[in-house]
Order: structure tokens, then sequence, then C-alpha cells
């Protein structure tokens, strides 16, 4: 769905973006993660053609970008960065004026464009709202409507950058569960996000950049690796931590963490000691605990003498 080959992208003599190679495979939702000034937000912009690369390959369904951006575009949806409207206008005009300036596809057409404003309307949870107009919006309400701007073309890719930025803890989860229906019906999803837990909860590959450079590409499982330690949940922890003698090395309520046992080894022993195990398993590294160790800090540090450090690399 998104190959790249070599991707770079200089600004003078910054070097913002630095021979990425993207593989973003059909189906995949694929979280594209990095400090802020790692060169996010510039390869999005690549991908759809917003900005030219300075040199290597793009490739978006298929066709070369910028070549075909023309006959790509209107199979992709896109929101990228903070979404445009026009304040006084109603959310419901908004998406029609902005339907009605792309062109028809078999999947969006004219006909039934005002079936596809009130559906992406009600995905995102605007129905009852549809009508007001977007300068009374809160930002997050903002930010719904910019997805369903990207959501009208029923697109087969869904390009987003920081999707769930403005929202609350109940937004955030409607639109996890909302891109992973779509996915589930067909739609492959390309996001950025800062919100670690959630790209953990909803993405299935990831790709980490740091300095404008790919420095991890793979499936999360395969990221989150086993750190060698058990994690047990267990009825008696005071018990289990008298019987596992010196293998505890964390404890948070009835959570244990062991070193030194593996979990059959564990469950077995504490089993033998009528000690109820309610859960246990491998540990395995979080989503940030594999960033972190990866990347540098962002471009928005400032350093102890009130500078700002550049992370861009000249």
């Amino acid at each position: 769905m998104i190959t790249t080959h070599g991707l770079t992208k200089r600004f003078g003599r910054v070097l913002a973006v630095d021979s990425v190679d993207l593989d973003v495979r059909e189906g995949d939702r694929y979280g594209f993660l990095g400090p802020n000034g790692s060169g996010k937000t510039t390869t999005v912009r690549m991908l759809l053609g917003l900005v030219y690369a300075t040199r290597g390959e793009i490739e978006v369904l298929g066709e070369p970008i910028p070549k075909h951006v023309r006959d790509v575009l209107p199979e992709v949806g896109a929101l990228v960065e903070n979404p445009a409207a026009y304040p006084h206008l109603s959310a419901r005009t908004n998406l029609t004026i902005l339907d009605a300036s792309g062109p028809p596809t078999d999947r969006a057409s004219r006909r039934n464009r005002r079936q596809r404003v009130g559906e992406v309307l009600e995905q995102v949870g605007l129905a009852s709202i549809g009508r007001r107009p977007v300068k009374t919006y809160s930002l997050g309400m903002r930010q719904r409507l910019g997805i369903a701007s990207a959501l009208l073309g029923r697109p087969r890719l869904l390009v987003l950058d920081e999707p769930t930025n403005g929202l609350d803890p109940q937004g955030i989860r409607e639109i996890r569960e909302l891109l992973v229906g779509l996915n589930r019906a067909g739609t492959t999803i390309f996001m950025s996000s800062h919100l670690l837990a959630e790209v953990e909860q909803l993405c299935t590959r990831v790709g980490v950049v740091d300095r404008g450079r790919l420095v991890a590409q793979a499936a999360l499982t395969e990221l989150r690796g086993e750190t060698g330690r058990t994690l047990v949940r267990v009825g008696d922890p005071a018990g289990a931590v008298g019987l596992l003698d010196g293998r505890v090395v964390g404890r948070d309520g009835d959570r244990l963490v062991l070193a030194g046992t593996t979990v059959a080894e564990a469950t077995a022993r504490l089993v033998q000691a009528r000690i109820a195990v309610h859960e246990a398993a491998p540990e395995r590294r979080t989503l940030e605990d594999v960033v972190l160790g990866l990347t540098s800090h962002g471009s928005d540090r400032v350093d102890g003498d009130g500078h700002r450090t550049e992370q861009l690399q000249p």
C-alpha cells in the first residue's frame, strides 16, 4: 500500500528525512512513531504529494508519487496536522463542500453524497451537532470533523497524523474502535501518534523514526520481545514473596515480577503451596520501552541554558 526507497528530504542545510524505506502492507494498522522533529509529518506530506522529495522513490497503492498522485488521492483519506474548516458553516456543509471539490469515484459519487456525509458524521460521533457552526466546536470536535473528512471518499488507505489530538479518553477509545472496524472492513491504516499506549492497543505494525532515519520497522509483537522475566498475579502476594525466595524483583499489589524462573516453574511452585494463580505470563517490553530505547529527545526540548536543542541533522 505504501513503499518508499531511499526517501530523503532536505530543507536547505537541514536533513529532515534521511533514506527512509517504508513498507506498509495491505490490511496493516501501521503506527509511525518518533519524537518531535524526527521527520514524521514531512514524510506524510511527501507520501501525499504535498512536499516533493529531494531524492528517493514513493509508491502508494502501487503507483509512483507524485507522478500519479491525481489517480491515487481519490482512494486515500488523509488528515495531516490540524484539521481546517470554514468556522461559520456547519460540519455538514463543510463536508458537502469538501466532497464536491474532489472528483467522483465509484464509491463516492455525487448521487450518494448526502448519505455519505450523514454516515461519516455518525461514525465520528457528530451526527447530533452536524448542523451547528464549526466555530462553536471544541478542539476534540474539530478533530472528529477532520477524521470525518478523511472518511468521506470511503478510502482504501487512511493516512492520519495525530488523529486523537484533543480528544478525551472516551473519545480516544471511540476513534480506536472506529479505526479497528474500518480496518476489519478492508481499509489499511497508516497513522502517526505520540500516544504510545494508544498505538500499542491499535496497531499491528510499527515504524520508528529518529532524526530523520527509520530505526525500526516490524510487527508490534516482534518489537515487544520478552524480557526474560515472568509476571504473575496471585491471591496471596505476601505468601508468594516468601515462597519464591528472593526471585521477586517487583511488586504492585497482587502482581509480582519474577526473575530467574519460567512461567511453568513459578506456577507449579505456587499451586503446590496452595497459592491461587490468577494470571501468569512472560514479561514483554512495552512500546514505550522500545521507542525510548531507540530514539533521542524531541526538537521541542529546551536545554539547561534555555536554548532549544536542534534534532534535525544539518
